[in-house]
């Protein structure tokens, strides 16, 4: 499965947290949310440095005037606010999904979330390894079932 294709699959599946997603679907997806994001941090770095370089602080007082937060800081939050809720329940869903091809339960991406840098660590295992071949119990393979 190539990019576009991966992306486009994840969307049509936007919150299906049934079946299963091949490894390339998977990691295609995290390239797009990651690229996007690196993306979308531009304006919004870009604007919090400007801010702050407008920040001037009185050496005998200690004072701080000026920073006010530019328009472009303002785009880059709400650019990034909506990224993040407009990806989040597809990824979680292609996240449960490729659980679900190496024959685990996609609960276990609770273990990413609440069990701080082991548990991101064991579920980024699970994600790298290889898939159940043929049929598990969460349906046939991707290639086959999708």
């Amino acid at each position: 499965m190539g990019f576009g294709q991966a992306i486009k699959h994840v969307f049509s599946n936007y919150a299906n947290f049934k079946g299963r997603a091949s490894r390339s679907e998977f990691w295609w997806w995290y390239l797009f949310v990651v690229i996007g994001g690196i993306i979308i941090s531009i304006p919004l770095n870009a604007g919090i440095t400007s801010s702050l370089n407008s920040v001037t602080v009185d050496d005998v007082t200690g004072t701080i005037t000026g920073g006010q937060v530019s328009t472009l800081t303002q785009l880059g939050i709400i650019l990034a606010a909506v990224w993040t809720v407009a990806l989040l329940l597809p990824t979680l869903a292609v996240g449960c999904r490729r659980l679900h091809d190496t024959n685990r339960s996609g609960w276990w991406w609770l273990l990413y979330y609440f069990c701080c840098i082991v548990g991101a660590i064991v579920v980024i295992i699970f994600w790298i390894g290889p898939s159940t071949p043929g049929p598990n119990r969460y349906g046939d393979g991707p290639a086959t079932g999708s």
